[in-house]
C-alpha cells in the first residue's frame, strides 16, 4: 500500500503514458503510410516501364515486317517529330506515336536506323519524382534488323 503522502505525487502518470503511447503509435502509422506511398510509386513506375518496353518492341516488330523500308530510313523519327514519307512506315509511326501518347504520361519516342541497327528510345514523364533529373523515364532498345 502506498503511504498517504505519495498519492499526490503519482497522479497523472497514467495520462502521460497514454499520450506517449499515442505519439509512438502515430509516428509508426505515418511511417507505414509513407512505405505504402513509396510502394505505390514504385509499382506505377514499373508499370510504365513495362508499357514502354512493350511499345518499343511493337514498333521493332513492325519494322521487321517492313524491313526493306526500315533499312531505307522510312521509320527514322526524332523525339517530338511527326511521321512523314507516306506508305506503311508512316502509318506504323503514326499508330506508334498515338499509342505512346495514350499509354504513357507525356509519352514520346524516337527511332534511328544506322548500319542495320535500330535504336528505339521511349520517354515519358514521372511527375512524382522529386529531382528534375529523375523526372523522365527512358527505355532504350538496340537491335539488329
Amino acid at each position: 500500500m502506498w503511504p498517504a503522502n505519495y498519492r499526490g505525487t503519482i497522479r497523472g502518470y497514467g495520462l502521460i503514458e497514454v499520450l506517449i503511447a499515442l505519439l509512438v503509435l502515430s509516428i509508426g502509422l505515418l511511417g507505414l503510410a509513407r512505405l505504402q506511398m513509396n510502394g505505390l510509386k514504385s509499382t506505377r513506375s514499373a508499370t510504365l516501364r513495362f508499357e514502354a518496353v512493350n511499345l518499343a518492341y511493337d514498333i521493332l516488330d513492325r519494322m521487321r515486317a517492313n524491313r526493306v523500308r526500315a533499312l531505307q530510313g522510312d521509320y527514322d523519327i526524332k523525339l517530338g517529330g511527326t511521321a512523314a514519307g507516306g506508305g506503311q512506315g508512316q502509318v506504323d509511326l503514326e499508330d506508334w506515336k498515338a499509342a505512346l501518347a495514350a499509354t504513357l504520361p507525356e509519352g514520346d519516342g524516337s527511332i534511328a536506323v544506322e548500319n542495320r541497327v535500330a535504336t528505339v528510345i521511349v520517354q515519358w514523364s514521372e511527375p512524382w519524382q522529386a529531382e528534375p533529373l529523375e523526372g523522365n523515364g527512358t527505355v532504350r532498345l538496340r537491335t539488329q534488323l
